[in-house]
Formats: C-alpha cells, structure tokens, sequence
C-alpha cells in the first residue's frame, strides 16, 4: 500500500507516502527500447571516459599537476552523478511502472544535489586554477600547492554535503498529495509540484541556496575569465596566446554546457510543460557527465600525449 492516511493537527487529512512512481522520459512506446540503448550507450560512455581518465591522471608522472589533480575529482564526481540517475532512469524504459520508495527517493535527492552542487564548485576551483596558471605563473606552484588542492577539493565537498542536507531535510518533512513525480528521477521542483502543503516562505529559501549555488560558481567563473582575457590578450605572441587559450578552452566549453542546461531548468518561466524540464535535466545528468572526458582528453594535448605514452608503454611491455 502506497498510501497510509492519518489526521494532521492543523492541516486535516493529508498523507503520509511510503514509495512514488517515477515517469518516463517519454510516453511513446515505440521510443522506450531505442532510449534505453541510447542511454545504456552513454551510461558505459560516461563510466568508461571518467574512469579512464582517472587512471590516466593516476599513472602519469605528466598529469600530475594542480590542474589535473582537480580534473580527477570532477572525473569522480562526474562518475557518481550518472549512476546516481541514469539505472534508474533504464529502469522506466523496461517498466510498466518506476516504482521507488521514499528513502529511495530522499537518497537519489541527496545524492544528485550533493554531486550537481559539486560538479558546480569542482569547475570553480578549476577556473581558479586556471586564472592563476595564466595570471600569475611564476607564483603558480607555490599558490596551487598540494596543501591548498586539498583546502579546495575538501571546501568542494564540504559545500556539497550542506547544500544537499539543506534541501534534502526541507523536502523529507513534506506531506505529499500525489505519489506520480512528473520525472524520471527525485528532483526538487517536480517533488514540490505534489506536496500537500506549499511554505513558499521555505521555498523561497531553497530556490535562494540552489540560486546562490548556481550564481555564486558562475559569477567566480566569469570574473576569472574576465583576468584570464586580459592577461591573454596582453601577451605579444600570436603563439602565446593560442597556447594560453587553448589551456582553458576545454573547461569553458564544460563550464557553457553545464551552466545553460542548469539555468533553463530552474530559472525558465514555469509551465505546465514536463517535457521541456525533462529535456534540459537530461544534459545535466547524464550528457555532461558523459561529454567531460572526452572534452578534457579530445581538446587536451597534454591528456593525448599521456594516453600515447601509456598505450606505447603498455604495448612495449608486453611479452613477445
């Protein structure tokens, strides 16, 4: 039984739900299989790119700098995110119904939020990372030290576990009129569309973190650029520059991606279209973790040497 009925104090019958039913990503029938493969496809794209890249960053001596220190960790997160929605997204392509508990639900929540506010600050650090790499290269060990790596991968996290608590802990205590989250995973905004009761003041607060989240990160991104570009532009080399850029290139283009598919989701005038949120929720989840390897190895000369040394040093090691 999904729902168990008791009397509120205040509020009169409400419900209390033990489980929900997630939607698919579409209601036709003839697209289920194909999107199943397709996201099964980009699940083991994603799952063998940032695990790749971690092992690469881990076993070459070249790679073992501020910078890629950062990328394996949004190589980690990037591969916790997807696993975190895309199985049980696979699920509602082979099922007639998605069923998922309420400590289910209240965990794929936590842990999407904890891994998305992530992903967010880990592309922070990197653009400051990046800002003090072209700005300020003389000083640039020193300021990126491994001690300070690990302030900012640690604050990162940090971060992370309380934005996540926070919308977590408001969206647990609500009483929900509806078990259908119009979805195919635990999200704030679709939860929110069937709670009994709305506390816009709370939610105000919510959308306030999740804004700050969002606004704060871009904010700092776009404020490095800012110095990135001028330091850039100020070099006399026609080489020069196009070294200086194509070293953040790869991350703008991660950083473009990631913040346009965030902002049409949560700051789009609200509709009572499902599909557009759907659609934009689909990048961010699964697409981006997906895109990130091969954005940093395709458009990283650095990376493609590595991969070479590796796969020459595997291939001479081998008996004959």
């Amino acid at each position: 039984m999904v729902l168990n009925s008791k009397r509120g104090m205040d509020t009169g019958n409400h419900s209390s739900v033990t489980a929900f039913v997630l939607e698919a990503l579409t209601n036709h029938p003839g697209l289920q299989l194909p999107l199943f493969f397709l996201f099964l496809l980009i699940y083991v794209v994603s799952i063998m790119g940032n695990l790749g890249l971690l092992f690469l960053i881990r076993v070459s001596n070249q790679l073992h700098t501020p910078m890629y220190y950062l990328l394996s960790h949004l190589s980690f997160i990037d591969l916790c995110y997807s696993s975190v929605i895309i199985p049980k997204m696979l699920e509602s392509f082979v099922l007639e119904k998605n069923p998922t508990s309420f400590l289910e639900c209240m965990a794929q929540l936590f842990l999407f939020c904890f891994f998305g506010i992530d992903d967010s600050y880990m592309l922070t650090a990197m653009a400051y990372d990046r800002y003090v790499a072209i700005c300020n290269p003389l000083l640039y060990h020193v300021t990126m030290s491994h001690r300070v790596c690990l302030l900012l991968v640690t604050g990162v996290y940090a971060v992370g576990v309380l934005g996540a608590f926070i919308h977590t802990s408001y969206i647990s205590t609500r009483s929900f009129c509806g078990t259908v989250i119009h979805h195919y995973f635990c999200d704030i905004l679709p939860l929110l569309n069937i709670s009994c009761l709305r506390d816009y003041t709370k939610e105000i607060f919510v959308m306030i973190v999740v804004g700050f989240n969002v606004f704060a990160c871009a904010i700092a991104i776009f404020i490095s650029y800012i110095f990135i570009l001028s330091s850039i532009l100020h070099i006399r080399s026609a080489g020069g520059r196009s070294k200086a850029f194509s070293t953040c290139s790869s991350h703008l283009a991660a950083v473009g991606v990631f913040y346009g598919s965030i902002t049409f989701m949560y700051f789009k005038p609200s509709t009572n279209d499902t599909t557009q949120e759907k659609v934009a929720s689909v990048f961010y989840t699964t697409v981006i973790p997906m895109l990130n390897p091969l954005i940093y190895s395709l458009r990283n000369k650095e990376v493609k040497e590595a991969l070479k040394i590796a796969l020459n040093g595997r291939i001479l090691s081998r008996p004959a």
